[in-house]
């Protein structure tokens, strides 16, 4: 058995090492032993901290708590302890708030042991539920004390187990169910059990069950829009075929929603393996509202609604990005925010940092905003929670910097040209959309495979002409790097708000 083990391991190691040899479809690269054995590395020191991680201008970066391996979901308990799951050690571990003030959790301290793989986790009444691989199990909690009593319930015992993904993740809606995800056995192929590549609820106790949503692949983790109540969940796209297809998605789930797995990928794109004769399947799915780069892996994402951010901050979708591993070159590894989730999603870059130059010092796993206002996130390789938080805008602390957020234009945002400036400038970058195929990824033409169009709305709502031209210099993804000059970046923000006000 040792001997198959190493075996195993030389090949993925040579694999690893030569992925850019291979055929794109066939490229393996992550972090070797997470791949190989499900370690992590350790957390990075402060000096790499310091040098390596970043956040938007405004918010400081510190680590909160570490020596946490295969740390993954999280949850604050109404006391501003946070608990959270380590599916390898079995556990779910409960993360003493910081009472001394000296920016780290007080300590950690063993709350559960001996579950199979616990992986989601959430609070509803009295009741700690854990998604463990085969279950979800419930156990009286007592937030105050800090432990549990009774003894451990499964009230849903019969999970489909084994397969490619192994995660469960539980959550309670606003309508008092209890939501449970289930990822596909496999790359593509067809189920056996309906409740695998799904979304299922249940009643509190484990009854009534009933499948919610099909056709997500593997969606890993989901939260309610605070203002508007509607469901959206993370969704991982398949492998296997190359480098920039198909991409991951973000899905607004609704009850009896098909959204696509394993027909199609992306806005109902018909799979090459199973695509063909599903015609009727694929027309019906419900497309993603927004697409993920392929292979950055979204896993836990929150919504905004703590009031201690600025406005631009509030209802964003924070979404951890765990990075890819099918991949000629590595990509995600960060955090991004969602922005306008529900009217034409924006994405922009959060926490990143941890992969620079295929090195790689952390995997972010989930994202949870503590009653402090401030945001935690797991890293899963490094075994830390992070913690940000707004400082306010000009302060560096810890944190990186980049393009600031601006406030919202008010009135024209090309006040400042005169009509003849204005015109040349419309003009040149008129030319500039054509040349790049803008508008393949704007509604204005016949998109790339795999592509989410995006449609292009109310521009001058969001941007002044300053701040788009910061946006076209260091774009977010999916939108890619271009070589513009200074002039030319103005040229094509002066035609988009032109055209798109």
């Amino acid at each position: 058995m040792k001997k198959a083990v190493g075996g195993l391991a030389i090949m993925l190691a040579l694999a690893v090492g030569a992925c850019e040899l291979l055929p794109e479809r066939y490229a393996v690269n992550a972090p070797l032993q997470q791949l190989l054995l499900g370690r992590g590395r350790g957390a990075p020191d402060a000096e790499t901290v310091e040098a390596r991680i970043r956040a938007p201008e405004g918010f400081a970066v510190s680590v909160w708590a570490e020596g946490l391996a295969n740390v993954r979901f999280l949850r604050f308990s109404p006391s501003g302890d946070l608990l959270v799951t380590r599916p390898r050690a079995g556990r779910v571990d409960l993360l003493l708030a910081d009472r001394d003030g000296d920016g780290r959790s007080d300590g950690t301290e063993p709350l559960l042991g001996g579950l199979d793989r616990p992986h989601g986790l959430d609070l509803h009444d009295d009741w700690l539920y854990v998604a463990e691989h085969g279950a979800v199990a419930r156990v009286h909690f007592d937030p105050a004390l800090r432990r549990t009593s009774g003894l451990l319930e499964r009230v849903v015992a019969d999970l489909p187990t084994g397969g490619s993904h192994w995660t469960r993740t539980v959550r309670f809606g606003p309508d008092g169910w209890m939501y449970v995800t289930v990822g596909s056995s496999c790359n593509v192929c067809i189920e056996d059990d309906p409740r695998r590549a799904a979304m299922s609820r249940y009643r509190p106790d484990g009854s009534g069950g009933e499948i919610f949503a099909t056709g997500l692949r593997n969606s890993v983790g989901f939260d309610w829009h605070p203002e508007t109540g509607a469901l959206y969940a993370t969704d991982n796209g398949r492998d296997l075929l190359g480098d920039d297809f198909p991409p991951c998605e973000l899905n607004r789930v609704e009850r009896d929603g098909f959204y696509g797995w394993p027909f199609a990928n992306g806005d109902r794109i018909p799979d090459p393996d199973l695509g063909a004769g599903r015609e009727r399947e694929i027309a019906a799915s419900i497309p993603p509202v927004h697409g993920f780069r392929a292979h950055n892996a979204p896993l836990g994402m929150s919504f905004v609604r703590s009031s201690s951010v600025p406005e631009a901050w509030r209802h964003a979708a924070l979404v951890a990005l765990h990075g890819s591993w099918n991949r000629s070159k590595k990509d995600g590894y960060k955090v991004v925010s969602l922005h306008g989730v529900g009217d034409g999603v924006e994405e922009r870059d959060f926490l990143w940092g941890f992969e620079r130059n295929g090195d790689v010092i952390g995997r972010p796993a989930d994202v949870a905003e503590g009653p402090d206002g401030a945001f935690y996130v797991s890293d899963d390789y490094g075994g830390v929670v992070y913690r940000v938080a707004w400082v306010g805008a000009g302060a560096s602390a810890t944190a990186g910097t980049a393009a600031p957020t601006r406030p919202r234009a008010v009135g024209d945002p090309l006040a400042s040209l005169d009509t003849e400036r204005r015109r040349a400038h419309g003009e040149r970058g008129g030319v500039l959309f054509a040349a790049h195929a803008c508008g393949s990824c704007h509604g204005e033409g016949e998109p790339p495979p795999g592509v989410v169009v995006k449609a292009l709305a109310r521009l001058g709502e969001r941007y002044d002409l300053e701040g788009l031209e910061a946006l076209l210099a260091t774009p977010t993804p999916p939108m890619p790097m271009s070589s513009l000059s200074e002039t030319e970046r103005r040229d094509l923000a002066v035609y988009l708000l032109e055209r798109h006000p």
